[in-house]
């Protein structure tokens, strides 16, 4: 983004850090030709709206020199099992991009483990089809024939596929996402059992079940908004401690109904 960014909108490129995913912000239209194309090698840029900072990265071994950075991006959410970065180019000021880490289909990710030399442009058409967006008649075809998606034109969704290698199944069972509820029944049990909880226990009983794809800060975070909901939005638990010592207790008016 760096070598691509307009600096005459004396902006600044902005990563901002969600629990499933991040979003980049970078001033400056998308440079030359389109996202796909780049990420099928298709095409290399033929210039870089910064040349002379693009040449000082190269020479410092930051980059690559043949333009490949968006097709790494998707190859390495390729080979994490998930959705392809999204590329939001509706600004003629402005590229935003995200990077998801989340599962949004299991028969996307499931399908993703099971056929692992799957050409990207069909990984490409099968993350459309995930996310709702309408790919041609034609390209849909291409998708049935390899029996790889269900429904009749334009409805259709990912094909079911079950993973059949033991490593497949664990793979996808640590990089799936349960429901949030799901986490705060777990909270919820062993305030219950116990009495009462730390943010350390808290952390301690829920790290370890939250999806792999998420990093240790993303698992933090995931954690402290799950307790924010928990105790402003549902209620069912309140803090009854001070400063950075926190003790989680169930709320009294919630206890009889969780």
């Amino acid at each position: 983004m760096l070598r691509h960014q307009d600096y005459a909108l004396r902006s600044r490129i902005i990563v901002t850090e969600y629990p499933d995913r991040l979003v980049f912000e970078s001033a400056g239209s998308f440079f030359e030709g389109d996202v796909t194309d780049y990420a099928l090698s298709e095409r290399t840029p033929q210039r870089y709206r910064n040349r002379f900072l693009a040449d000082a990265m190269v020479n410092m071994n930051m980059i690559d020199t043949m333009g490949y950075g968006i097709r790494m991006m998707f190859q390495a959410q390729r080979r994490r099992f998930q959705a392809m970065p999204d590329f939001d180019l509706s600004r003629p000021d402005g590229v935003r991009v995200t990077v998801h880490g989340r599962i949004i289909d299991p028969n996307y990710t499931a399908l993703l483990m099971e056929k692992k030399e799957l050409p990207l442009k069909s990984v490409v058409l099968l993350d459309s089809v995930q996310k709702q967006r309408p790919i041609s008649r034609e390209e849909a075809s291409v998708l049935r024939r390899e029996k790889l998606i269900e429904g009749r034109y334009p409805n259709i969704y990912v094909a079911a596929h079950v993973a059949t290698r033991t490593d497949d199944k664990a793979a996808y069972i640590r990089n799936r996402a349960f429901d949030d509820g799901h986490y705060k029944k777990l909270v919820v049990n062993y305030i219950k059992q116990y009495g009462v909880a730390t943010r350390h226990e808290i952390d301690g009983l829920l790290m370890d079940k939250l999806s792999d794809i998420l990093s240790w800060s993303q698992k933090k975070n995931k954690i402290r908004n799950l307790l924010s909901v928990m105790s402003k939005k549902d209620a069912t638990i309140r803090n009854t401690g001070s400063g950075r010592r926190s003790n989680w207790v169930l709320n009294l008016d919630k206890k009889d109904n969780i």
